[in-house]
């Protein structure tokens, strides 16, 4: 059987004829329409020659590639049995059954070895290429798996690798390197993505970027540890791989028992960067948890810290409240005992000392203010200095020996019992309050234990607290942007983006992470004028102007800021809430500047009806004029009319004169969106770390 699945501009070309393991013949651009003798045709000459020093039939690239069928690179799958050695399996087909006009299951399995694998391949209307496998072991003895990973092909021209890697409060930093002979390997045992986290590995034409060139990109769906790969073979193959990283007798599956591997997400784009997010985006959005507008909300981290009080909080919901704030989220300093972050965590019931009435008090000034409630917590961790670590410290991963990290030991959420207690106090907590929103923390990594029960145990753990209290919203927060991925967001509302409200840090962050996943999860906030973790003090036009693209909030004590701030605050927040439909719903454009200092970005209407864009100047330019800014994106034939945005201060520009289309008193100006994609217009002269803003609106 010869499957081709199509959608969206993609193709995979899939050879199940046997008698062994399914060959990709081709995953990439849609070859169109092929009848079935042309798709024979196709997988017939493609059979590549026998070499020279090679072994003596035609070596292809199979689904689960292994020594067995001459593939010395890494291999797909790996594992033994105690006793017996090292197995290296030799799958046969069994069975391939069409789910559909673009999805494929295969059944392969290797008698001798008593393993079975059945591989699910599915290309989504948006094209986008899922795959996962799962193997069985059919023997009377038990199986202990080494790997099991999803390898696909890439074209010789996939010449440079793009992946990601970062720092606590410096998340996704671009690396690039070229792809030559070998393997480029990035492994992850932090028990969460990581702040370094690849994120997305993407392999492409050389010089690609957002808007130009071929790309082929994966993400492993999966929140704990982790491979990803790219690889070119001696033997002529490229590859992108990524599987469950596991660690020596972590997955001993019993006679009968499965493992079925976290989804592999693959995407291919002829254009860039920014068409992986065009199918990416559209694709999460089809199955996201997230309903209605992303609600402006208040968190008092950076506004308070640990001083909980009614008399200060209480000022700050009536300062969140005149500025048009729709959630207050309550964050750590909340329970018992909790006076600094080496205290407590763990002992989730209401601090008596601070709330002698409970948080009922709070909460009603919340509500009668017309807010939501939202508050912390980090289920996960505990402190040695805790009630709950004196109590069960048996419940604690690792020995007693192993390193604190911020004062905290990781909590077994696979041990039955402690998962039956966290689960207890979270939904009596719902229960007993209305909360809406749970920000939940993970400040740690595990070093230690099983990532893989830990992981599976969390996902559990959400899904029956999201069970206990429907529409409650989550975010998922590991000090800061320290697990995001598919898996989680299978789970949750929102993701922390990173702990930095410093401005010029959070144009990359949040420019590299919205590259997989919408803005409308991006969570983002307005943060006091001298940023908490670089020192930094940015402008309040530009601290305004980068929060505004993604799920916005602010992280600042509104009670400190002067009567003319709290306007432009409120100014900015009703800009946020009038075009939050386009900002959270249409298609996210970068452009390729010539210049690094000075990015244009911005959010263009799924009809091209209406965009949003930023001009943003990172640091000094090039040039004294810097290169015209041309709108992507739009509809070549429409036109538009071009306006200033103003949020708060107008942005600092060192030129005598404006461009002529920005000076007062100009004409309104209306052009065609092929002109101001390909012409652009004079761009202002903005000095370093300043954003203007622009709207365009089809007339």
């Amino acid at each position: 059987m010869i499957s081709h699945l199509r959608a969206s501009g993609s193709s995979l070309v899939l050879d199940a004829t046997g008698p062994g393991a399914p060959v990709i013949v081709h995953w990439g651009a849609d070859l169109g329409e092929l009848t079935d003798p042309e798709l024979l045709t196709l997988a017939a000459a493609s059979v590549p020659p026998v070499g020279p020093s090679s072994i003596d039939s035609p070596l292809r690239l199979s689904l689960l590639p292994t020594l067995h069928e001459g593939w010395s690179g890494r291999p797909g799958l790996g594992g033994f049995r105690p006793g017996a050695g090292h197995t290296d399996p030799a799958l046969e087909l069994v069975d391939v059954r069409a789910r559909g006009a673009n999805a494929v299951t295969v059944e392969m399995a290797d008698a001798a070895a008593s393993v079975s694998v059945a591989t699910e391949l599915e290309l989504t209307v948006q094209g986008v290429l899922r795959l996962r496998h799962t193997l069985t072991n059919t023997g009377d003895s038990g199986f202990e798996l080494a790997g099991l990973e999803a390898i696909l092909p890439v074209p010789d021209r996939a010449g440079e690798i793009l992946d990601f890697t970062g720092l606590w409060s410096h998340e996704r930093r671009p690396q690039r390197s070229t792809l030559g002979q070998g393997v480029w390997s990035r492994e992850f045992r932090h028990g969460r993505p990581g702040h370094d986290d690849s994120y997305l590995t993407v392999a492409g034409t050389p010089g690609f970027g957002f808007r130009q060139g071929e790309v082929w990109a994966v993400h492993l769906a999966w929140s704990g540890d982790k491979r990803v790969w790219a690889e070119r073979s001696a033997l002529g193959y490229a590859v992108l791989g990524a599987g469950e990283l596991l660690a020596p007798g972590e997955l001993s599956l019993a006679a009968g028992e499965s493992y079925t591997s976290p989804w592999t997400v693959a995407v291919y784009s002829d254009a860039g960067l920014d068409g992986l997010s065009a199918r990416l985006h559209p694709w999460i959005r089809s199955w996201s948890t997230v309903r209605g507008p992303r609600p402006v909300l208040l968190n008092t981290w950076e506004a308070v810290y640990f001083d909980h009080d009614l008399e200060t909080l209480g000022r700050l919901v009536d300062a969140a409240a005149r500025v048009g704030v729709e959630r207050f989220v309550l964050d750590d300093g909340w329970f018992s005992g909790r006076t600094d972050d080496q205290r407590a965590l763990g002992d989730w019931f209401v601090d008596a000392a601070k709330w002698p009435e409970g948080l009922h008090p709070l909460v009603r000034r919340v509500t009668e203010a017309g807010l939501d409630f939202g508050l912390w917590v980090e289920p996960e961790m505990v402190n040695p200095d805790s009630d709950l670590a004196r109590a069960h410290p048996d419940w604690l991963l690792g020995s007693a020996a192993a390193p604190t990290w911020r004062g905290q030991r990781v909590l077994d959420l696979g041990n039955p019992d402690a998962f039956a207690w966290l689960l207890e106090r979270l939904t009596a907590l719902l229960a007993e309050y209305p909360i809406s929103y749970l920000k939940w923390d993970h400040n740690r990594d595990l070093l230690g234990g099983s990532a893989h029960r830990q992981t599976a145990a969390l996902y559990r753990l959400i899904d029956a607290v999201r069970a206990a209290q429907p529409g409650l919203e989550i975010e998922s927060c590991a000090s800061g942007g320290g697990r995001i991925d598919l898996g989680i967001l299978e789970r949750v509302d929102r993701v922390w983006t990173s702990d930095t409200n410093d401005p010029l840090e959070r144009q990359q962050i949040q420019r590299y992470t919205s590259v997989l996943v919408p803005p409308e999860y991006l969570g983002g906030h307005l943060g006091a004028a001298t940023a908490h973790t670089t020192g930094r003090t940015s402008a309040l036009g530009f601290r305004l102007a980068t929060a505004l693209f993604g799920s916005a909030g602010i992280e600042w004590d509104l009670t400190q800021a002067s009567p003319a701030e709290l306007d432009q605050i409120a100014a900015w927040i009703a800009v946020y809430k009038e075009r939050r439909a386009l900002l959270h719903g249409g298609v996210v454009v970068h452009t390729d500047g010539s210049d690094p200092a000075i990015e244009l970005h911005g959010v263009v209407a799924a009809d091209a009806s209406s965009a949003v864009f930023a001009q943003v100047a990172l640091a000094a330019p090039q040039a004294a004029l810097p290169a015209p800014i041309r709108f992507a994106g739009l509809d070549p034939e429409r036109r538009y009319r071009v306006q200033a945005l103003l949020v708060g201060p107008a942005p600092h520009a060192l030129q005598t004169v404006p461009p002529a289309w920005l000076a007062e008193g100009a004409p309104e100006l209306v052009l065609t969106g092929a002109v101001l994609s390909r012409v652009g217009l004079p761009a202002p002269l903005l000095t370093p770390e300043q954003a203007a803003l622009f709207t365009l609106d089809v007339v």
